[in-house]
């Protein structure tokens, strides 16, 4: 289960490593439906041929609901305007807005809106933006529905950074909805309520909405059975930054595991697929679609995904195994024997597209820095500090590092423990 020596020497002096993961932040925020994500896209497909000029890969069409956001203000009830961003697919407001009072929920857990049900109701309803990558992280697109199943009118959710509103997507696909915004917080402490009853606000948000589509790279690299490890990471993120640790890093891991392992999988048991997703940030839809359309047989093919995301901006590296416990002892003894520190956490979390394998049966993990570890920089995601500067090189190699181990050790792991992968205790 150890890498290869001389696979892992190549790997640790891989200059093309750092430039990937740069040029792909100079793409910009890389929104699906934009020039940015197109660019991103072009990018991948000239860094995979030049690792493996016969492979041309393929591309599956993703039909999607697009969305384009054309204003969004603000307005408190002093008059002043504060800072704000729509949400992804949040529906519009008309011209003359929605004018209603503001209930602050606080983190906006399920107890919070039980507890003021009678009061949602006609309101706009005001909830906090969690660290994503914790232990019981309640996920916007929860909160946005508990508001709208309550009544809400509307749907705020302050950031964590000071003086930055956060992104994200309100998780509706089409019709209707309730408008969201992604406000500071300083501007959620403006609407906290007073003695005096709830502070009223005007949400104005104008969008375009239509048939859009994307796409989903694939390249296979056939090993010596038709068995099959996904390796993949999303290419799509959100405007406000560079989306640098999401997912900069884990396209740039991807692209030199690719390299790196590609030349020498026709030895390997099983076969490396590489997947490059879009419409993440949309509630997963490029990976919903790609395993929603595979035959149970061609997903009883697929041993285990490997999907990268956000792997640096910390230098402790936790496996999200989606309730299939049975791989956790394989993807610890990987890291032990390469010299590295792994955690594994067992539940299914549907923060990225291993959600979407997993929910069709197939062994998948998510490579994810800085779980539980509120210090970490992966805290402002969704920001505009989503940038470059918070990625450490040492970082990126040292799970570009692992990824490799790990997935060359699952091509090559004989059957009797690839099929330990699906046991879920």
């Amino acid at each position: 289960m150890r890498l290869d020596t001389d696979l892992a020497g190549r790997l640790a002096v891989d200059e093309l490593l750092w430039k990937d993961f740069n040029d792909i932040c100079d793409c910009g925020g890389r929104l699906s439906g934009t020039e940015s994500e197109k660019r991103a896209f072009a990018l991948l497909r000239e860094r995979v041929k030049a690792a493996s000029p016969a492979n041309s890969g393929r591309s599956i069409p993703v039909p999607y609901n697009g969305w384009r956001s054309q204003s969004a203000t603000l307005r408190l009830q002093d008059g002043s305007f504060a800072a704000c961003h729509p949400l992804v697919r949040t529906i519009a407001t008309g011209k003359s807005g929605l004018t209603a009072e503001v209930i602050d929920l606080g983190r906006g857990t399920p107890e919070e809106f039980e507890s003021h049900k009678a009061e949602i109701n006609g309101r706009i309803v005001l909830v906090r933006h969690e660290l994503m990558f914790a232990a019981g992280t309640i996920h916007r697109r929860r909160k946005y529905d508990m508001a709208r199943a309550n009544g809400a009118l509307g749907f705020l959710i302050a950031g964590p950074l000071a003086g930055h509103v956060v992104a994200g997507s309100s998780g509706r696909d089409s019709g209707d909805g309730i408008p969201a915004l992604g406000i500071a917080p300083e501007t959620a402490a403006k609407l906290a309520r007073r003695a005096a009853g709830f502070p009223t606000v005007t949400m104005t948000i104008e969008t375009d909405e239509g048939p859009a589509e994307t796409e989903t790279l694939v390249y296979d690299y056939p090993g010596q059975t038709d068995e099959w490890v996904v390796l993949s990471a999303h290419v799509d993120g959100h405007d406000l930054a560079e989306s640098a640790m999401d997912n900069g890093t884990g396209l740039a891991s991807v692209l030199a595991v690719t390299r790196a392992l590609s030349p020498h999988v026709t030895s390997f048991r099983r076969g490396l697929r590489v997947m490059f997703f879009s419409v993440e940030e949309w509630a997963l839809t490029g990976s919903a679609q790609y395993v929603q359309g595979l035959s149970d047989a061609e997903r009883a093919k697929i041993a285990l995904n490997v999907n990268l995301d956000s792997v640096a901006g910390s230098p402790h590296l936790a496996a999200l195994t989606s309730g299939f416990g049975g791989v956790e002892r394989f993807l610890l003894g990987v890291a032990e024997v390469n010299g590295q520190n792994l955690r594994t956490v067992r539940p299914l979390m549907t923060n990225s597209d291993h959600a979407n394998f997993a929910a069709g049966g197939i062994p998948a993990i998510r490579l994810v820095a800085g779980f539980d570890d509120p210090a970490a920089h992966l805290r402002v995601v969704l920001t505009p500090a989503d940038t470059r500067d918070k990625v450490a090189q040492s970082e990126l190699r040292q799970a570009t590092l692992l990824t490799a181990a790990l997935v060359a050790a699952a091509c090559n792991a004989d059957p009797a423990e690839a099929a330990k992968w699906r046991i879920r205790p």
